[in-house]
């Protein structure tokens, strides 16, 4: 599954459907490439195809792994294939909007096969007063607090690429009209 999800990642980016990520919530996003340096193709949950089905399949089964022994309440889960090119990253962040608060848990999964220690774009979780840093290796997956855990992508000396996602809830935030 991850060779074909590489390979159907790497089509989409030879037909052009990939998008710059930007930062921030819809009517607020505005692309910062001094922050982000990424591209983007959003998975389409009416729409997936064989190999993006299968992982959405695995993806639901831990979700309610999660929901089982966490209690988290997670209903559903939003994607995007994410392409680093050379020398990008993404700054220091959390993966929840401060406008919204229904992203709970990130999970990347990593696409490079063959990554070597040099290559570098590491994800690094900061830890209260340290970090660790995680090579994207193929086939690894990270999943951590989407509001709580602040983390950076580094740069590259090659292609990065990865599923990344995120297990969202119902809101808690009160709308007052």
């Amino acid at each position: 599954m991850i060779d074909d999800l590489s390979r159907e990642a790497a089509q989409l980016w030879e037909s052009g459907e990939f998008k710059t990520a930007g930062i921030g919530a819809q009517t607020i996003r505005t692309i910062r490439t001094d922050i982000r340096g990424d591209k983007i193709h959003w998975l389409d949950n009416q729409n997936l195809s064989p190999v993006q089905s299968e992982y959405m399949s695995v993806i639901d089964g831990l979700r309610e792994e999660l929901n089982y022994n966490l209690f988290l309440g997670l209903l559903s889960y939003e994607a995007h294939f994410v392409l680093y090119p050379p020398g990008t990253g993404y700054k220091k962040h959390l993966d929840r909007f401060s406008t919204n608060d229904e992203r709970s848990i990130s999970c990347v999964l990593y696409l490079n096969p063959n990554w070597q220690p040099l290559d570098g774009g590491q994800l690094r979780i900061y830890l209260d007063e340290t970090f660790v840093e995680i090579p994207p290796v193929a086939g690894t997956m990270v999943i951590f607090r989407s509001d709580t855990l602040w983390h950076e992508v580094l740069p590259s000396t090659r292609p990065r690429w990865s599923i990344t996602g995120w297990f969202r809830r119902r809101s808690l935030y009160t709308v007052i009209v």
